[in-house]
């Protein structure tokens, strides 16, 4: 389902949704950049302290890896919220250079317009990659716990069959690399918060001492592409944990915040 393309740079090509649609859809690691300390080495977040230059860098590395060109890159704001745009040729580049361009106030991209780079950044959160049966729209997602308990998978999926009359039980989609409910412990209150918002908050949540439990936020994401229309057999879940894998993969939640970022890539080619 995932397949590691080595080289320079490698990344995580996601097979199963390249066999079955014209699209590019790629999972960057944190191998073969130029960052340094805790943003060794491929980190592509300008957010999170590192140097600039350095993050630009690594963008054009990753660009040039997988074929997307930067100057075709859209990235949103990612504020854990479950907002989603819905872009065009207009916003070639947004974010792509620059913090301060990207994409306000949103956590998922809609686009129908192919050579077009949907990019989101991750580092324990859920990424979501969404494309219609005809492989005529895709969509991306950032899903941390807030925007998967406000559904913004399922918001992502109405906005892709409403903006391009896609007929949602056609559509495929990846769950990619996040944190896993082996490593991802929450408190009593957001374990409530699941519990009482989503008919599925139980299942996704197993007791793990006083006051803690393990969410899972894969099922969680699943679950609520389901509840928006896609069938079982069309929803895949990658099954790599983010915090499990420090040598492939940058964690906000096991090295303490002091991290860098991946980068979900998703393009749709003319087809």
């Amino acid at each position: 389902m995932l397949e590691l393309v080595s080289g320079p740079v490698p990344y995580l090509r996601l097979s199963v949704l390249e066999n079955i649609a014209p699209v590019t859809a790629a999972f960057s690691t944190r191998q073969g950049g130029v960052s340094r300390g805790y943003f060794h080495s491929l980190n592509l977040g300008f957010h999170v302290g590192d140097n600039p230059d350095r993050v630009l860098t690594n963008r054009h590395l990753l660009a040039e890896a997988t074929g997307l060109p930067l100057g075709a890159w859209v990235v949103g704001e990612q504020v854990h919220g479950s907002r989603v745009a819905v872009v065009g040729k207009k916003d070639r580049g947004r974010g792509a250079e620059t913090l301060e361009t990207c994409v306000p106030g949103v956590d998922a991209l809609v686009t129908g317009e192919a050579g077009l780079t949907l990019v989101a950044l991750f580092a324990d959160c859920v990424p979501v990659y969404v494309v219609s049966g005809d492989g005529g729209a895709v969509a991306l997602i950032h899903a941390g716990w807030k925007g998967t308990l406000n559904r913004v998978a399922a918001a992502a999926v109405d906005c892709l069959a409403e903006t391009f009359n896609v007929r949602t039980a056609g559509c495929w989609a990846v769950i990619g690399p996040a944190i896993g409910p082996c490593c991802y412990r929450v408190g009593e209150e957001v374990a409530e918060a699941f519990k009482g918002e989503v008919p599925w908050g139980e299942a996704v949540l197993r007791r793990c001492g006083e006051g803690a439990w393990y969410l899972d936020l894969w099922e969680a994401n699943r679950l609520a592409l389901l509840d928006a229309g896609l069938l079982p057999e069309r929803v895949a879940v990658a099954g790599f944990c983010t915090s499990c894998h420090p040598e492939f993969f940058f964690s906000h939640r096991r090295d303490g915040g002091r991290t860098g970022r991946m980068a979900a890539v998703f393009s749709r080619r003319e087809g």
